[in-house]
């Protein structure tokens, strides 16, 4: 991290007083953020991304900034996460009924072109249609598999990012963020106190995080598949119940039948001794 350049703060005459706690020093004016508790901070919510994945939940990653795109993007597809990168569409989590309607116009195009109607359309519907589909693209392309509202939602740039806290903190979703200096901490349930600004610090933390969140999906297939396993022993054993009480049941027919044997010769055997008497 501190190659990286994440303690690096903000300057120090647009600090934030309630980041307070996290700040180590301050030199030629720029606030110097205390590593020590940056890395207990990330710790705390590695674990917790990890049980949110081990739990089968997803975790949407927002960054629109310049710095953070690509990074967040490559992170957040590493692990099967929705994310967002272009622009924060208000009402993304507060109106998501009218977000997944844009997203299934997104999907009704895609089978119109897969069924031969698109080609049928004039010239210019096609173009309008074209140019539709690729704005959705750009703006919701990234969620179009997240089905319901996300369990929590990683940010980079609170200040940025200042709507999708809002959001998130009206439907009480938990909130993960990189804070930097001149940043109030109040609404995020994960502080991550680092320099927002550099590439090279968010990749280094966002790859902590997601190493955490593949561990928990690995944890979660290895539970998952374990428990199938059970079941198909649950399902095969009334087969060995059956062929076991077919074996009984052959067993009890054929019962009778030796017991009727000796019964049969008993009575010979006494006449053969009575007159020896």
């Amino acid at each position: 991290m501190l190659d990286a350049g994440a303690h690096f703060g903000h300057l120090a005459r647009k600090w934030n007083p309630k980041m307070a706690p996290y700040i180590f020093d301050q030199k030629n004016g720029i606030h110097i953020i205390d590593l020590h508790k940056t890395v207990i901070k990330v710790e705390e919510a590695a674990d917790a991304m990890k049980e949110l994945a081990r739990s089968g939940r997803k975790i949407l990653f927002v960054a629109t900034k310049k710095q953070a795109k690509e990074i967040v993007a490559e992170k957040a597809l590493s692990v099967n996460m929705p994310y967002i990168t272009e622009r924060w569409a208000g009402g993304m989590l507060t109106n998501f009924p009218t977000i997944r309607k844009a997203v299934k116009k997104m999907n009704t195009i895609d089978k119109m072109k897969e069924d031969g109607t698109f080609d049928k359309l004039a010239k210019r519907e096609r173009l309008q249609v074209s140019r539709q589909r690729e704005k959705l693209e750009k703006n919701l392309g990234s969620i179009k598999d997240m089905n319901r509202l996300p369990s929590a939602l990683f940010i980079v740039d609170i200040q940025k990012e200042a709507n999708a806290v809002k959001e998130a903190n009206r439907l009480n979703i938990p909130v993960f963020a990189m804070v930097d200096t001149c940043c109030d901490p109040t609404p995020i349930d994960y502080v991550i106190p680092a320099n927002d600004d550099d590439g090279k610090a968010i990749d280094v933390i966002l790859g902590a995080l997601c190493q955490a969140i593949q561990e928990g999906l690995e944890e979660r297939k290895f539970e998952k598949d374990k428990e199938d396993e059970t079941e198909e022993v649950v399902k095969a054993a009334p087969r060995k119940l059956r062929s076991r009480r077919d074996a009984r049941k052959v067993d009890v027919e054929a019962a009778p039948e030796a017991a009727e044997a000796p019964a049969a010769e008993a009575p010979a055997e006494k006449a053969e001794e009575a007159p020896a008497e």
